[in-house]
């Protein structure tokens, strides 16, 4: 199964941007991890892909840091090392700042934030042994530029978290080769907008100064992008369709 392409971890790789990512490190022969806390949309998203013999799927909830381990020793024993860790897996979802709980909090921070630094935290010491690597963490637009009418404190939170630590891990680990990038998406086509109940994702068009929504293969080739990027790190690049570029007139 070993081969001499670059290996890819990527989280919440069953649905969304994340299934996206795997289609498209897929389509230029990398080898791949998958991983999602639902074991029967892993396989099905397999399934989808066509059953690839260089995909080894690891089902879990990342906010386990076991799962990021049991990603990395997958990596190890199929394909010899790690090169390039996504960190996409996440939730999100709209509730009034005076109506959020502790228990909404411990949800966001679980998944969101714990789950992007305990799997950083796997994958690190795989990379300086490979003599550097990328990760790429999927953040929210929403961070530098809030909109009123949707109340979103809790995940919001969670994911500035993941753009700050981004910024300390860029410089903690850049003296070993290792490049920490974000990606912060603005609306993009996936299932999350239907869990949300917004039945038209096209409705939101407006948000975007190009007029549409993005599509997940944009957001995956934004990511590629970051991934292969030899000498960028500590960067937050949005995928916005210039959502805080600027406004059209009502």
């Amino acid at each position: 199964m070993l081969n001499q392409e670059p290996t890819v971890l990527i989280t919440g790789a069953s649905t969304g941007i994340g299934f996206s990512v795997a289609r498209a490190y897929l389509n230029r022969g990398a080898n791949l991890v998958l991983n999602s806390r639902d074991h029967s949309r892993l396989e099905a998203a397999h399934d989808e892909l066509g059953r690839p013999e260089n995909a080894v799927l690891v089902s879990g909830d990342v906010s386990d840091r076991t799962i990021g381990r049991q990603m990395v020793a997958a990596a190890t024993e199929s394909f010899g090392g790690v090169d390039v860790l996504v960190n996409n897996a996440g939730i999100f979802a709209p509730k009034p700042f005076l109506e959020v709980e502790e228990e909404d909090l411990d949800r966001y921070y679980a998944t969101n934030l714990k789950g992007t630094y305990f799997t950083s935290q796997a994958v690190i010491p795989a990379m300086q042994v490979r003599g550097g690597g990328a990760i790429v963490n999927v953040g929210t637009v929403l961070v530098n530029h809030a909109i009123g009418g949707l109340p979103v404190s809790a995940p919001m939170a969670s994911k500035g978290a993941i753009h700050a630590l981004t910024l300390q891990l860029a410089a903690e680990f850049g003296k070993d080769n290792i490049r920490v990038n974000t990606v912060a998406p603005g609306i993009i086509r996936t299932p999350i907008h239907a869990r949300n109940g917004i039945e038209n994702v096209d409705d939101l068009a407006d948000l975007s100064l190009l007029h549409r929504v993005g599509e997940g293969s944009e957001a995956a080739e934004a990511i590629l992008h970051l991934a292969s990027s030899k000498f960028t790190t500590g960067v937050t690049h949005p995928i916005d369709g210039g959502h805080i570029a600027g406004h059209h007139l009502a």
